[in-house]
């Protein structure tokens, strides 16, 4: 039951509110004027279907207040990043766009192409569609500005040998590692860099051109045929780059097409007038919103951690523009137009833009798993064929992978709303089993994850882990041997958490205290989603089972081998990366990694 607060209780300022839902996960996050007015709406009548299901699931509501709107809005970005609500509109594509970042935070800065999460003390460039664009893009300019792309751990060691790489006889690069480059020289090589990838490619060729130019004069012709190789491979390199202006401007163009479950978005980077970055992403529209209300939520999601130009152009005119523009502002710190373009270059790239989401669009519609009605179904479809109280949001799937009893491992993963939730999946060595017994193995897994929700439920919401949140529906890979142990153990820890078995051979479906399996239509979309489940869990398990098998055979082999220990074993995996290809290493590669007289003993126990 709903604990609604009485709206004297609710203060008419500005800030955050929360919805959670019985388990004390977050589900909603939104921000208002007047918390007061905006909290009440929730308690009305005619409630959109989507904001009255959030406050079906919803149990308790909380507000923090904020001193004004615009920190209102920082917060309700900060706090939808932090608890990844299920009930607030986010990008669901999962492609983790590649970007070109210069690692600042390092006494030698390198090069990387690196995906994922931003980490501080990075510069960033991008994003960028391929990887390989970026790659070629890079490879280009390693001869004009040769920096390290070595890993840290290449750089350490050749340090060390006081030998530098191939790239070094290349040039392509300046060999920090081994004092050929000093600081200073080193870090306009960087700066060099970083100015051509945010577009300022004029001054980049002016500075090579003038350097060809007086090496000329001063008849060292050998080193002006190098600056004059540069400035062809930095003009390669600027063709890559699409020119949309005639002006050298900054701004980004942001435009989207859909319908009112989801939406394609398309963002180009624009600076100093060439194309140096673009991204799409699905918008699943989870909330009640209009098109002018989406604009500003996605508006807020893409500049949340990242410095606006200054200017942004839209498609359509978000809601709360004004409001908008002054948060925007503050994270520049200068003024920031947000507008949409209404002639002239910039509007037929912002119809081209809109022609890349509508086209977007229409392919992402194609695909059945991301589809939010199939989901929607299969979950319908589940409940009905399970005869569960309401649709399992969240499933658990759960296996097991072993060899002959050895390095035995289990898998967890995790869907919610039929959609794979990576950064919840879990993995199990297990422990207390001798031997192969895949009962046993399930049974220990099981105690171990639900004991640690137990834990963790008793906490404060602020301090909960990983293991907090529980399942709508436990999966278990295998027959009524397996789901037996698992409702064992939830019975033993007093847990109504409904579970099932999924058996490989005939995909039949046991329930607990059924002699008897039932089947699941093989067209029906809960079966789909359960194999789905199933079949990831599988593979989980597998992968993390074969990373301890080939280390275990490493360790075998590498523990007879005089003059490697602990960390000699930790260099070698980290520069061959798996066995079949340190076997595949000649005596002079093994050579790079440890002393030249272990190198031999080492490739004799390699190939015996």
């Amino acid at each position: 039951m709903f604990d609604r607060p009485k709206p004297s209780e609710i203060p008419a300022k500005p800030g955050a509110y929360l919805f959670r839902d019985r388990h004390g996960k977050v589900i909603y996050v939104g921000k208002a004027k007047s918390l007061r007015s905006r909290v009440s709406s929730y308690f009305g009548v005619g409630l959109h279907p989507r904001t009255a299901a959030m406050v079906d699931t919803a149990r308790t509501v909380e507000w923090i207040i904020t001193e004004s709107e615009v920190a209102a809005l920082m917060l309700e970005y900060s706090l939808i990043k932090e608890h990844r609500p299920r009930f607030n509109v986010k990008l669901v594509d999962d492609k983790s766009y590649p970007y070109l970042a210069i690692t600042r935070s390092h006494d030698w800065p390198r090069a990387m192409v690196m995906r994922g999460k931003k980490r501080k003390g990075n510069e960033y460039f991008g994003p960028y569609a391929h990887t390989y664009a970026i790659r070629k893009t890079l490879d280009q300019l390693l001869r004009t500005f040769p920096v390290r792309t070595c890993s840290n751990a290449m750089f350490e060691r050749q340090k060390a040998q006081n030998r530098p790489c191939l790239l070094f006889h290349i040039e392509k690069c300046s060999g920090p590692c081994i004092g050929e480059v000093t600081t200073p020289e080193y870090d306009t090589m960087v700066d060099g860099l970083a100015a051509f990838l945010s577009g300022d490619t004029e001054g980049v060729n002016a500075d090579l051109e003038a350097q060809m130019w007086e090496a000329s004069e001063r008849q060292e012709f050998e080193l002006a045929a190098r600056y004059r190789d540069r400035i062809e491979d930095v003009r390669r390199a600027m063709l890559r780059q699409e020119v949309v202006t005639e002006k050298p401007e900054d701004f980004d163009l942001i435009a989207f097409h859909g319908d009112e479950l989801e939406s394609a978005f398309q963002v180009l980077n624009i600076r100093r007038g060439r194309v140096v970055g673009r991204r799409g992403t699905v918008v699943d529209r989870v909330e009640e919103l209009t098109d002018p209300e989406l604009m500003g939520r996605i508006v807020r999601q893409l500049y949340g951690d990242d410095r606006p130009p200054r200017e942004v152009l839209v498609s359509l005119a978000p809601d709360e523009a004004e409001l908008l523009e002054e948060w925007l502002a503050g994270l520049r710190g200068s003024l920031v137009s947000l507008r949409v373009p209404q002639r002239g270059a910039k509007r037929r790239l912002m119809e081209t833009t809109s022609a890349n989401a509508a086209e977007a669009f229409a392919r992402h519609r194609l695909s059945r798993q991301k589809d939010h009605n199939a989901r929607a179904k299969a979950l319908r479809s589940l409940q009905e064929e399970l005869g569960l109280s309401e649709p399992p949001l969240r499933i658990e799937a759960y296996d097991i992978s072993t060899l002959q009893g050895t390095n035995t491992v289990a898998s967890m993963v995790v869907l919610e709303d039929g959609v794979a939730r990576r950064n919840d999946y879990r993995r199990f060595k297990i422990r207390t089993v001798k031997g192969q017994d895949d009962f046993a193995a399930m049974e220990e897994t099981i105690r171990r994850r639900f004991k640690a929700y137990l834990r963790e439920r008793d906490k404060p919401v602020s301090e909960q882990g990983k293991f907090s949140y529980p399942p709508g529906l436990v999966l278990i890979d295998g027959g009524a041997g397996q789901l037996g142990r698992a409702v064992k153990v939830l019975d033993e820890l007093g847990l109504d958490v409904p579970a099932i078995g999924l058996a490989k051979k005939m995909e039949e479906v046991y329930l607990p205290g059924r002699p008897e399996p039932i089947r699941i239509p093989r067209d029906a979309e809960a079966l789909y989603l359960l194999q789905q489940v199933r079949d990831e869990a599988h593979r989980f398990a597998v992968t993390y089972h074969r990373q301890l098998r080939s280390k275990s055979m490493v360790d075998s082999i590498l523990d007879d081998v005089p003059g490697v220990g602990a960390k000699r074993k930790r260099d070698l995996l980290r520069r061959f990366g798996s066995l079949k290809k340190m076997r595949a290493a000649t005596v002079e590669d093994l050579s790079e990694v440890v002393p030249g007289s272990v190198a031999g003993d080492l490739y004799a126990a390699l190939h015996t």
